[in-house]
């Protein structure tokens, strides 16, 4: 089943079931893919669906953290969870030791050893990557390995 006819029957299941903050997620989720439709002019496949929730996931952990640092915990934690829905319908993200071995790989192939190439590193490493592991994270493992 394509991810966006999970996200609608999810949607109704939700409705069905009373469960607002879900319904609400699922209904946000749900328009943000087709304001992206619409930008595109297309149907979105499933790999664009996955960059559309991977970037509302991320805007969504960086408000949790903002709010927290504010000391809005009651907002935080509802963006949080916020972000675990919308993280069920993302690919399984990788662990960090997964990514430091593809980064590994790919430092050995480019033949980089300084953090100004780093840019070759991560456009060799992003599209192994994408939707499976979160970018600050992998710019960090890339970074520990550049002198």
């Amino acid at each position: 089943m394509a991810l966006n006819e999970l996200i609608n029957e999810n949607m109704k299941a939700s409705m069905k079931a009373k469960d607002k903050f879900t319904l609400s997620v699922l209904r946000m989720m749900r328009s943000e893919i087709k304001n992206e439709e619409i930008a595109k002019r297309e149907k979105l496949s499933d790999n664009q669906v996955v960059q559309v929730l991977s970037r509302e996931f991320k805007k969504r952990k960086d408000s949790a953290e903002e709010y927290r640092s504010y000391n809005r915990e009651d907002m935080a934690s509802d963006l949080e969870k916020e972000a675990q829905i919308i993280l069920s319908y993302l690919p399984e993200q990788m662990s960090e030791e997964q990514i430091t071995e593809i980064i590994k790989e790919a430092v050995e192939t480019t033949g980089v050893h300084s953090k100004r190439d780093m840019g070759k590193v991560m456009g060799v490493v992003m599209p192994k990557l994408k939707g499976k592991a979160d970018g600050r994270l992998v710019n960090k493992i890339v970074q520990s390995f550049l002198e």
